[in-house]
């Protein structure tokens, strides 16, 4: 299930009330000069860090992507009801079956009306698995479901009334699912309802009550949570501001592979913020993050590598992550500078590097 993208609308609204994207500085041990931090940009230019003679060092916090459109909703499966025979429907699903499982899925829907057979129902249909993609038959099968009292039915339509698939886009209708999913436990309705008192143009802005909803589905365990709700704590943002429970929730939400926390959770545990100082793990994580292409990820980890500072110096390495930041858009004049003066024969190891690298994406 897509949900609305954390980044995009949490950060558009933190910046209209504070200003600037939260951010956590960071200035490595040795450095005199540390670089500027980025700003945020769109797509995704950033402002490159000040030029200075040193070899750099990681400068500053990953950034979020830029504002998305609206979200398009497909759904999540249905969870595993009690009922053995239900059990079937999922596990059909699990396993790939998906024409049988909307058989077993069509023929329980229509002998015990159960609700989690009809979400099963919509999901096949607004995913093309089993039968032919149909949008308005998904938001038939949810809304039944929804009207049986099945959570992630509401949910599943709710995304639908946002997106306008299976008919027009309906806000209204789409706040009242995601309230009744929430209320039922569903994080994942939680965090985007969280999302739209965020974005105030659906709901009032109400940084406190999205802070609420994030804390719900960040307790649950969803990892956009955590790292949104990570984001407000740095800033202060609809909670009191609070670094080592900012941190805490990086971690959480890095050890859950979002990609933006374990850049982040870096980024402290390179600098010792909020949590005891650790250069090592600091730079695998940054190595993990750039090889799940965060470009930001990638600036960093060249910085380290030609600073030697966490990790052995490497010159070519450093800038072969700099070509591929670079790639993406992520830009550093003080990498091109420091790394200007390396050997034809060293340039071309790492250019080739590069290549492969982004070959293989």
């Amino acid at each position: 299930m897509k949900i609305l993208r954390p980044i995009s609308i949490l950060m558009s609204c933190l910046m209209l009330t504070a200003n600037a994207a939260a951010q956590i500085s960071l200035t490595p041990p040795g450095t005199d000069t540390p670089p500027a931090a980025d700003k945020p940009a769109a797509k995704p230019k950033a402002k490159p860090p000040a030029v200075a003679k040193k070899p750099p060092a990681p400068a500053a916090t990953a950034k979020p992507a830029p504002p998305v459109a609206a979200p398009v909703a497909t759904v999540a499966p249905a969870s595993a009801p009690d009922d053995p025979n239900a059990d079937l429907v999922y596990g059909a699903y699990q396993r790939g079956q998906y024409k049988t499982a909307f058989d077993l899925a069509s023929k329980r829907a229509q002998d015990f009306s159960d609700p989690k057979a009809m979400t099963m129902l919509g999901e096949l249909y607004a995913n093309a698995m089993g039968v032919k993609r149909d949008y308005a038959k998904a938001a038939d099968w949810y809304k039944r479901a929804a009207d049986g009292g099945d959570r992630e039915g509401m949910f599943a339509l709710a995304m639908l009334r946002l997106g306008g698939r299976g008919g027009s886009v309906n806000r209204e209708e789409a706040v009242k699912l995601l309230a009744s999913s929430a209320k039922l436990g569903n994080p994942k309705a939680a965090y985007n309802l969280a999302l739209l008192y965020l974005d105030g143009q659906t709901l009032p802005q109400d940084l406190k009550r999205a802070a609420e909803l994030l804390r719900v589905a960040a307790d649950a365990g969803n990892p956009e949570a955590q790292y949104a709700l990570a984001t407000f704590y740095k800033e202060g943002t609809g909670v009191p501001k609070d670094v080592d429970k900012a941190v805490r929730l990086l971690q959480a939400a890095s050890l859950a592979d979002n990609v933006d926390a374990e850049v982040e959770y870096a980024i402290a545990l390179y600098n010792g913020t909020g949590t005891p100082k650790n250069e090592a793990a600091a730079v695998a994580l940054l190595r993990k993050a750039a090889k799940q292409n965060s470009p930001i990820a990638q600036n960093r980890l060249a910085r380290v590598l030609l600073s030697g500072q966490g990790a052995t110096m490497d010159k070519v390495e450093a800038l072969k992550w700099h070509i591929i930041a670079k790639t993406a858009g992520k830009g550093d004049p003080t990498l091109d500078e420091a790394l200007a003066a390396l050997s034809p024969e060293d340039r071309a190891k790492a250019q080739d590097g590069a290549r492969i690298w982004l070959g293989n994406k």
